[in-house]
């Protein structure tokens, strides 16, 4: 989601809690409403000719006309007679019109609070299914990033009903795997699918009816099960070779940060690429047979772990001197030799970290 970029429309700027002047009215009750103000300049603008008023006065003549609480015009030219009858008309049909604004006006905000459709010209846009943990806190940046979304929800008490509420984001409310449930969400005019629910083969088979609909369609798949990932990731990406495809398993991204915390400083960070784990970590080479005495050519191991650079301050501060330098050295020769006193920062994969750490020797008091 860091690297997600929005290139269609602007989208208009909205505050939360906010509702528009133009949604409190249908179109067809606006066009009405300007229909009679036109219909009254008319009738005030004839008035003015007939009778040789003042345009105020005429309009005020008109307004009393149209209210029907003006004296009638009996004795008036045929012409202004005309126009009172006229003007009475557009006073009976304004009634209607002012009673179905405050009925529309009332439903409005009566549902205000509820969710929305997704509207019939939406395209572009990202379909989210499950609005739980996960589903709520990528449905949030997307709309941080100002990206539209349609979310699909089978439960309609999930956490995020409420954040998709409060960001007026359009919910469909239905079982996924139910026919018709994607096609309310405009599928076929969508970018992507993230299919974020808790339970895999509903992610899969959201994911297997959407590229039905759309071959190259741009899908994302949480799943478990690491190997199950594999698996759909490799036979999506064989069926539908011009589409992209990425399958994650949320165990598999979340174990880098558990065991970072686990071994504290150590861990630096972590990386997926692909379907792996690159994980930066500080070693001390003392009571590692692997480093200790090796040059970092030689310590290098192929798909298990691979010296970065050296740490020269934390070498110098255990020496009790000062250092030749501070910081990181990362043009280390491949003939340099690995000291026992020495630091370094290494990348390496999780089974290579566990390799190097657990094949320690403890040198003896």
């Amino acid at each position: 989601l860091e690297q997600v970029s929005y290139s269609g429309p602007p989208l208009t700027a909205r505050r939360a809690g906010v509702m528009p002047f133009a949604s409190l009215f249908s179109a067809r009750l606006r066009w009405s409403l300007a229909g009679l103000v036109a219909a009254v300049v008319a009738l005030a603008v004839a008035l003015i000719l007939v009778t040789d008023d003042p345009p105020l006065h005429a309009i005020y003549v008109t307004l009393l006309d149209l209210f029907a609480i003006n004296e009638p015009a009996v004795e008036a030219p045929a012409g202004q007679q005309v126009l009172q009858l006229l003007s009475g008309l557009v006073g009976l049909l304004l009634l209607p019109v002012l009673l179905a604004a405050v009925l529309e006006a009332l439903g409005t905000f009566r549902t205000a609070s509820a969710l929305r459709k997704p509207p019939r010209g939406l395209s572009g846009h990202v379909v989210l299914l499950g609005l739980g943990k996960i589903g709520t806190r990528v449905l949030t940046r997307l709309r941080e990033l100002h990206i539209p979304v349609v979310c699909v929800e089978a439960d309609p008490e999930a956490r995020g009903m409420a954040v998709a509420r409060r960001l007026r984001v359009p919910v469909v409310v239905g079982d996924v795997t139910q026919e018709g449930v994607l096609e309310s969400a405009k599928i076929h005019r969508a970018d992507a699918l993230l299919a974020l629910t808790s339970v895999d083969t509903t992610n899969l088979e959201a994911v297997l009816y959407a590229r039905s609909v759309r071959p190259d369609l741009r899908a994302v798949l949480r799943l478990y099960d690491d190997d199950f990932s594999k698996a759909v990731y490799r036979t999506l990406r064989t069926a539908h070779p011009a589409a992209l495809t990425r399958s994650r398993s949320v165990s598999h991204l979340a174990a880098p940060a558990f065991a970072g915390a686990m071994m504290g400083r150590q861990i630096l960070g972590a990386i997926p690429v692909e379907r792996r784990v690159l994980l930066f970590a500080a070693v001390v080479v003392d009571g590692h047979p692997q480093l200790e005495g090796r040059t970092v050519a030689g310590a290098f191991r192929p798909g298990a772990w691979r010296v970065l650079a050296l740490d020269t301050a934390a070498r110098g501060a255990g020496a009790g001197a000062e250092p030749p330098g501070s910081g990181l050295v990362w043009d280390l020769p491949d003939t340099y030799v690995l000291q026992a006193g020495d630091r370094v920062v290494l990348a390496a994969t999780r089974r290579g970290l566990a390799e190097l750490l657990g094949r320690r020797t403890r040198t003896p008091r």
